[in-house]
């Protein structure tokens, strides 16, 4: 199968440098699966999993939340405002974080702090869902 060069950089650093057969990721507008040779694009990420399959065929699941997706050349860039490996997620701190977000929503907030709230119990869930 023919690979592409893939950078996934978050403001924490470098997640991923090679040569992969396909990312999938979660845009603002769905998923969408990067191949190579796929026509030049750019895009928001939304917030879901993202799964790497690297040159050898082997596939690697990660939570990626915000961030830019770009595609110029065959090369793809994943910029994300988070990225966590699925093997890197402690679930029991997803866990805790989505029981604070769950009480929080049930108290009397405000338009925006009920937003907030639901945006913190989705990266838990994401987090979660992709963790396990």
């Amino acid at each position: 199968m023919s690979v592409f060069h893939l950078r996934i950089v978050t403001a924490d650093g470098l997640y991923f440098d090679g040569e992969a057969q396909r990312v999938i990721a979660r845009t603002i507008d769905g998923d969408v699966c990067i191949l190579a040779h796929h026509t030049p694009y750019l895009t928001a990420l939304g917030m879901g999993e993202c799964r790497v399959t690297g040159s050898n065929g082997e596939t690697r699941r990660a939570a990626c939340i915000g961030g830019m997706l770009s595609v110029m050349n065959n090369e793809v860039n994943l910029v994300a405002t988070t990225f966590e490996w699925a093997e890197d997620i402690d679930i029991s701190r997803a866990e805790r974080a989505r029981q604070r977000a769950e009480e929080l929503m049930q108290k009397h907030l405000d338009q925006r702090e009920y937003e907030l709230a639901q945006a913190k119990l989705k990266r838990a869930l994401t987090r979660i869902n992709v963790g396990k």
